[in-house]
Parts: structure tokens; C-alpha cells; sequence
């Protein structure tokens, strides 16, 4: 069974801004801390990443996936549904972003995760916790930064 979290954060940006540095998927590496390798598979007819392969740590040995992205909402939300994995049998999720009422920008992340084996709850929360600091957190030091 498939586990959903949700993340919201206000960070001090555009809503735009924010869309092009998550739709930047080929720059992960350099601010998401567990992706070791990004690789584009497929492009849309406006050269945007659609398929895209990933190798990642997780529980302290490698992972692999393979997502498919989604534009229909863009900028307003970029979503993903997963391909194919290693160690996860879903991994679905988007970014929202909307205009925050006091400036800046509302980012709401949303995942749902399915492990292929599975953990006790203590790993699971721990891992949820890492890839929502990604998610969130280390986007909004990205995008604030002007990296």
C-alpha cells in the first residue's frame, strides 16, 4: 500500500523562478544530496525532460528509478509518476506553486511512496524525512540562492 506525505513551505521567489530550477532536471546533482546520476531518456517536442532515469542512495546502498514527467499544469504544478524501480514500486508526486498573500511563493510537495520490500516504520520516517528535506528544503536554499 501506497504512503502519501505532503510538505508545504513559503519561500522568497517566484512562483516561475521555482518552476524552472525543479523542470531544470539534469542540475538534481548538483543541490539534491542523494542523486548521484541523472540521465534524460526522452524529451517532449519542446526539448523539456519527459522520461527520465535516476541512480540514487537510499538505506545506504544505490537505487534505481525511472520517472515520467508531466507539464499539463506547467508552471502552476510539475508532477511525475514513476516508471520503474529497483527498491520502490511507486513513487508519484508533483510541486504545486502558487503566490504567496505575503510575497514570495507557497510550494506544496506531495509524494506517494510504495516500497517493493517492506520496513519497519522507523526506516520508513527516516527516509521520508530525507527525501522531503530534498524536496523542499534543499529546493528553497536553490532557488533563494539564485543557483
Amino acid at each position: 500500500m501506497a504512503e502519501q506525505t505532503t510538505e508545504r513551505m513559503v519561500v522568497d521567489s517566484s512562483p516561475e523562478r521555482c518552476f524552472e530550477v525543479v523542470s531544470d532536471i539534469e542540475r538534481y546533482p548538483e543541490w539534491v544530496g542523494d542523486l548521484k546520476e541523472v540521465h534524460v531518456l526522452e524529451r517532449d517536442e519542446n526539448g523539456r525532460p519527459v522520461v527520465v532515469s535516476f541512480r540514487a542512495a537510499a538505506f545506504g546502498r544505490s537505487t534505481n528509478y525511472t520517472l515520467v514527467y508531466d507539464y499539463t499544469n506547467a508552471p502552476d504544478q510539475f508532477a511525475w509518476v514513476q516508471r520503474s524501480g529497483d527498491l520502490t514500486k511507486r513513487l508519484d508526486g508533483f510541486y504545486k506553486f502558487a503566490p504567496a498573500p505575503n510575497g514570495g511563493t507557497e510550494i506544496t510537495y506531495q509524494l506517494q511512496v510504495e516500497l517493493r520490500v517492506p520496513l519497519p516504520g522507523f526506516i520508513k520516517r527516516r527516509a521520508e524525512g530525507n527525501i522531503l528535506h530534498a524536496a523542499v528544503r534543499d529546493l528553497k536554499a536553490r532557488v533563494e540562492s539564485g543557483g
